[in-house]
């Protein structure tokens, strides 16, 4: 075996191991119900290795001689065994569903959880279709064999129970009858063995697929854009097959292994009636013995037939075990120090920027040795050409990503010190790219704090110029506003965007490019909007229209990760020939896109 395939092994074992691991830590806080789930097991078991027994006896001393008192009396035994037996199978299953439903809940919400808290640079890489796929069906995998859970044990109880009585009644028939069963164990764990890794391919690409559904419904507009239905329907169809081609490999296999538990219990009864056949004939067993002993084995065949079923639901569960332990063993990169300090009451906002280096995991330096002061209040301009690094500046103040050298430091204090939920409560950041959820737009504007009053709300939009549109809706502020906000014009979005970074109270507003996707005929609306919302307030602008850029008190050029040159947008326009390529080169771009573009039809559209 080469080392590549036994590095896969070994690795393929290790996610193996932590999803056991994982199960077990999860079933830990239900072992009440494991151990209710236990006992009704056993009262299951007791009662369903009774029945033979009784009917033995039923046999032997009621039908065989003629006594119909007997057999009656028997007959009624059985019939409150069998009540027992139904009481014990309903516990059985309630513990079961109880227990799998309770760690499908709690691995969610603990999924969920530690996804948030996971930094920027993991979902920057992390596929947002197999984290759902994580969610949802690697769950649902977990959840169907801890509910098989009970049936397991209470095949296992069966098992023994009926080789202690088989032994116990004639040891020379329990060896016929149950001869074949180490066979049956020997391809069990072969079986399992060939199908781990099976399952765990059929569940990566479950993942990849998930990948692509969400990848074209998320961006449908882009791939109506271009006509590109064809090809992700080629995509789609390509990881359906690769789905296709690990689902019948599984069921290749069961399909070796089934056979055989159906023909270990056939195989038993043929030698069970061969045998005891002879011993009734000669007198050496009773015929209620012989009718118990088929019973039994009969009593085998749907644990058996089961076992396949339970080793590749096991196969599943843990491959799918093992790739959410993969998520939660991730630890999250930007965390709070340990001794880390609240924000000072008095601070205005001041933003310094010392000596800082940055890059993206092993990629170039994107800024290097910047140097930069924010005064309080103070509204400046970042400018400069692609890849300068001017978003990246507005990611390292609420902490998205850290500093690999230097300081960011808010009102006195280095942000890696302070703790992160007062660092990005303090800072409010109008994003290029709008996000808006599917709720009311009170709760889109009410974001960051769900309990504020309307009044705080009104207050907000009106800030960012989006009262009047707002007020024009069908139901004004409890307007229910599509996914991502498109049943509203970029505009509209972008006001309410702004509304939720003023209703936040920030001490520092961050605008990055926040008029780029609005019609330059519009643009002047959310102009006089953040007039408004950055009164008084330190901002940082990301632009490259000159209208937006003239908003700022000061202007920095970056250029390669340096702040190159600062001054006003009329002084750098007067003075600065690489400023005005940049701004030259921005309005050509704009020039470029001024062609009309169909925009998706709403009546509440501006």
């Amino acid at each position: 075996m080469s080392r590549g395939a036994e590095r896969m092994v070994e690795g393929d074992r290790a996610l193996r191991r932590e999803g056991w691991r994982l199960i077990y830590d999860s079933m830990r806080p239900q072992w009440r119900w494991v151990i209710f789930s236990v006992f009704a097991a056993l009262t299951w078991t007791v009662a369903k290795l009774a029945v033979p027994l009784l009917v033995a006896a039923a046999v032997d001393q009621g039908i065989v001689p003629g006594d119909g008192g007997e057999t009656v009396k028997f007959a009624l035994l059985i019939l409150f065994v069998g009540l027992v037996q139904g009481a014990g199978m309903g516990m059985r299953r309630y513990a079961a569903l109880r227990m799998s439903y309770r760690v499908e809940t709690n691995l969610r919400a603990r999924l969920f959880a530690h996804l948030q808290l996971l930094h920027f640079a993991y979902h920057d890489e992390a596929q947002t279709g197999q984290l759902m796929a994580h969610g949802n069906t690697d769950l649902y995998q977990i959840s169907q064999w801890l509910s098989l859970g009970p049936i397991s044990l209470a095949s296992f109880f069966i098992l023994i129970g009926v080789i202690v009585v088989m032994v116990l009644a004639s040891p020379l028939l329990a060896l016929l009858a149950l001869g074949a069963l180490p066979l049956l164990n020997f391809l069990a764990t072969r079986f399992s063995k060939r199908l781990g890794p099976v399952g765990l391919e059929q569940q990566q690409k479950l993942g990849d697929l998930s990948a692509v559904v969400e990848e074209t419904v998320a961006g449908i507009r882009a791939v109506k854009g271009f006509g590109a239905e064809a090809t992700q329907v080629h995509r789609l169809e390509q990881e359906t097959d690769a789905v296709l081609d690990r689902s019948l490999a599984a069921a290749k296999l069961r399909a070796g292994f089934l056979p055989a538990v159906d023909f270990v219990p056939a195989l038993s009864l043929a030698a069970i009636l061969w045998y005891g056949g002879h011993q009734v004939l000669d007198g050496d067993i009773a015929l209620g013995d012989l009718v118990a002993f088929n019973l039994y084995i009969v009593m085998l065949v749907l644990p058996l037939r089961l076992t396949g079923q339970l080793i590749a639901q096991a196969a599943r569960a843990i491959s799918a075990a093992g790739r959410i332990s993969e998520v939660l063993a991730t630890d999250p990169l930007i965390t709070d120090s340990p001794h880390g300090v609240a924000l000072p009451a008095d601070g205005l906002g001041e933003l310094r920027f010392e000596g800082v280096r940055f890059r993206y995991g092993d990629g170039p330096i994107v800024l290097d040795q910047l140097d930069l002061v924010l005064r309080p209040g103070e509204a400046v301009a970042l400018v400069g050409p692609t890849a300068s690094g001017k978003t990246t500046v507005a990611r390292l103040i609420p902490r998205f990503y850290d500093v690999n050298e230097g300081r960011v430091l808010l009102d006195g204090v280095d942000v890696r010190e302070l703790k992160l939920n007062e660092v990005r409560r303090a800072v409010g950041i109008v994003f290029e790219e709008t996000f808006l959820f599917t709720d009311t737009v009170r709760d889109n504007i009410a974001f960051a704090d769900p309990e504020a009053p309307l009044t705080q709300v009104r207050r907000a939009a009106a800030l960012a110029g989006a009262a009047d549109f707002i007020e024009a809706l069908p139901d004004g502020y409890e307007t229910v506003i599509g996914e991502h906000g498109y049943s509203l014009s970029g505009g509209q979005r972008q006001r309410i965007a702004i509304a939720r970074a003023v209703l936040a109270d920030p001490r520092v507003l961050i605008l990055d490019d926040a008029t780029s996707s609005v019609d330059p005929t519009k643009e002047h609306e959310i102009r006089a909007a953040l007039r408004e919302v950055m009164a008084g307030r330190t901002t940082i602008i990301i632009a490259h229209r000159p209208a937006t850029i003239a908003l700022a008190d000061r202007v920095v050029l970056l250029d390669h990760g340096r702040a190159v040159e600062e001054g006003t947008h009329e002084e750098l326009l007067e003075r600065s020939a690489p400023y005005r390529a940049v701004l030259a080169q921005s309005t050509q771009a704009d020039d470029d896109a001024a062609t009309p573009v169909a925009q998706p039809s709403s009546g509440w559209s501006a």
